[in-house]
């Protein structure tokens, strides 16, 4: 028996300042949805997500949720005017006995609930409205960028907990990896339009494109239908003026509809350039530490970074991640140890707290604001894009900012475009190191897109804090994890390198600590002066590779699992055929690897016992 749909909206539609952001907009929400909210920065997702949980008011049409139903909404700024401490707030709502559920879900989100309100940060605060919304489990939740200020540690919490859920759930996030892991069917907000796609967010790019290519096949074949009975009108009407007035005004009706299609945003357009090579040796760093009021932040730590790298930092939030990208490009000197920086190094900056942005002045002052960008002798109207004058609005257009944001204060701006009025100010620069301190956040999917290939085709050398898995593993060449306690250890490659990489030291050095004792163990050892023995008929080698083998059996099987559910879907066959041939490929040579170390682990399992 079909079960009553959890929310439903109809003919929805909703003005704001004049302009319109949604018309006749309708969707429906299962009791089992599992949906990705999609969109660029500005198309309305945050507001189409208050709409859902009844905080704003549409102009006409109608929001239904049956009786008895709970919808719960997890806000980017949520108010606390009233209450003492982030708890207070948490547990606002909770019947009496269960304020252990706020603090089952503070520790998993690593949120102070005795913090006092006025003194919290803002991602403090959201935390606090994660966890509220954990707490009080309604049977539908509505999460707007619920990732945003969580480290990577909790971001894998929030995963298992929204994976093991029984509620419907409807997520915004720029977070490829936990759109991939947790959707099952895709919203997508576009001019005004809300499509849906019963697949996750794995499928979504492909679906887009598709819509896309139809979309430009449709409008072609209008103009081209525009074109010609444009020329039959001037070539024909006068012999048959009464005949074919009413084929005169199809004309003009087909013009109006071409002329209503709203033309679909553009891409940012993203470009830098590296100026002049610095030298191969970009930075050098010798047993640097640091500690602050006596907590050790970084222990005795070598690096060397050559031209070219593209270097990641990753770990818990407070684990000093910032604190050693500060240390490896020189603004903060190190308690003991040597940094040496390379030759002819020209730095380009994004801080994750945006404190190049002015929040009064307007987008038009911060850029010409800014010295580096100015034009000498050309006035307040230009600035200086890679060696080249270029209009202030022209330039602003390139990172999709309408002529009207131009004199807008940056505090008027989403997340995602101050992200971008950023990320306009350091790439108008030649750089040859850029240093991102948590870029992506706020970036909507195409832009995002844009920067990994920016960073992939850029010459110069790259040091990156991200707790984006997805983006980790498509830019970093060398992951540096702050593991706790001040340990930072490198790896080669990006975030799922990192995990297979410690998971095979971990199968190292699990055995070895774990093996049980018993009444007929082997012998003492012998004397220094007599020779060793490999014990159980191995040697050295065989038995360190006997103890890895088990582990990469299981990222083997896991690899294995992913590419069968990938290869699973029907349309990827027909609409992505060299993705496809590619995981088919995968696939196979993944088995073949599978058979091999099943082999030989028994194998050695065999010599070992005999």
């Amino acid at each position: 028996m079909a079960r009553a749909p959890l929310l439903q909206l109809s003919d929805i539609s909703l003005t704001f300042g004049g302009d319109p952001v949604f018309s006749d907009l309708g969707l429906v929400l299962q009791p089992d949805d599992r949906v990705a909210l999609v969109g660029r920065n500005g198309s309305g997702k945050s507001t189409l997500m208050k709409v859902m949980a009844g905080l704003v008011e549409p102009d006409a049409g109608t929001r239904i949720v049956p009786p008895g139903v709970s919808v719960g909404y997890m806000e980017q700024d949520p108010t606390m005017a009233g209450f003492a401490t982030l708890g207070d707030f948490a547990a606002s709502g909770l019947a009496e006995g269960e304020a252990y559920r706020v603090e089952m879900a503070a520790e998993g989100l690593k949120l102070d609930l005795a913090r006092p309100v006025e003194t919290a940060s803002g991602g403090e605060r959201r935390r606090a409205a994660l966890a509220k919304l954990l707490a009080e489990a309604p049977e539908l939740m509505l999460l707007d960028e619920p990732t945003n200020h969580l480290d990577i540690t909790a971001i894998g919490w929030l995963e298992e907990q929204l994976a093991a859920t029984r509620a419907a759930f409807v997520l915004i996030s720029h977070d490829r990896a936990f759109l991939n892991r947790l959707t099952r069917a895709t919203l997508w907000l576009d001019r005004g339009v809300v499509r849906r796609q019963d697949h996750g967010f794995t499928s979504f790019e492909a679906w887009r494109d598709r819509v896309w290519a139809e979309e430009d096949d449709a409008r072609h074949k209008l103009d081209r239908k525009i074109k010609a009975e444009a020329k039959w009108a001037v070539e024909g009407i006068s012999a048959r003026r009464t005949r074919n007035q009413g084929r005169v005004r199809a004309l003009q009706a087909l013009r109006a509809d071409r002329a209503a299609q709203v033309r679909r945003q553009g891409t940012a357009d993203l470009a830098i350039d590296t100026g002049k090579a610095s030298g191969k040796l970009v930075v050098e760093a010798r047993d640097i530490t640091k500690a602050y009021d006596g907590r050790e932040i970084l222990k005795p730590f070598s690096l060397r970074v050559q031209r070219g790298e593209r270097v990641a930092l990753v770990g818990p939030n407070g684990a000093g991640k910032t604190t050693l990208l500060k240390l490896l490009i020189g603004e903060l000197p190190p308690d003991s140890g040597t940094i040496r920086l390379g030759t002819n190094l020209d730095l380009a900056v994004f801080d994750q707290a945006r404190a190049q942005l002015d929040p009064d002045a307007t987008l038009w002052e911060s850029l010409t604001g800014d010295k580096a960008l100015r034009v000498p002798g050309r006035g307040g109207d230009q600035v200086m894009v890679r060696g080249t004058p270029k209009h202030v609005v022209g330039y602003l257009k390139d990172f999709l900012f309408s002529e009207a944001q131009a004199r807008a204060p940056v505090r008027s701006l989403s997340g995602g475009e101050k992200a971008r009025l950023l990320l306009a100010k350091i790439l108008a620069q030649p750089a040859n190191l850029l240093v991102l301190d948590e870029p992506t956040n706020d970036l909507d999917v195409e832009t995002l897109d844009l920067l990994q290939e920016l960073i992939s085709d850029y010459d110069g050398t790259v040091l990156l804090v991200s707790h984006d898995r997805d983006f980790l593993d498509r830019i970093a060449t060398t992951t540096i994890a702050m593991e706790g306690d001040g340990r930072a250890v490198v790896y080669a490659g990006g975030w799922s390198d990192y995990q297979a990489q410690k998971a095979e030291v971990a199968a190292e050095q699990v055995p070895a600590r774990a093996r049980p004792k018993s009444a007929d163990a082997s012998p003492p050892a012998a004397p220094e002066s007599a020779p060793a023995t490999p014990k159980s008929g191995l040697t050295f080698t065989e038995r360190h590779r006997l103890d890895a083998l088990p582990a990469e059996i299981e990222r083997l099987g896991a690899e294995i699992g992913k590419l069968e559910h990938l290869l699973s879907d029907p349309a990827l066959f027909t609409e992505q055929p060299v993705k496809f041939k590619k995981a088919s490929e995968a696939l196979v040579e993944r088995q073949l690897a599978l058979a091999a170390a099943e082999d030989e682990w028994l194998e050695l399992e065999e010599k070992a016992a005999g």
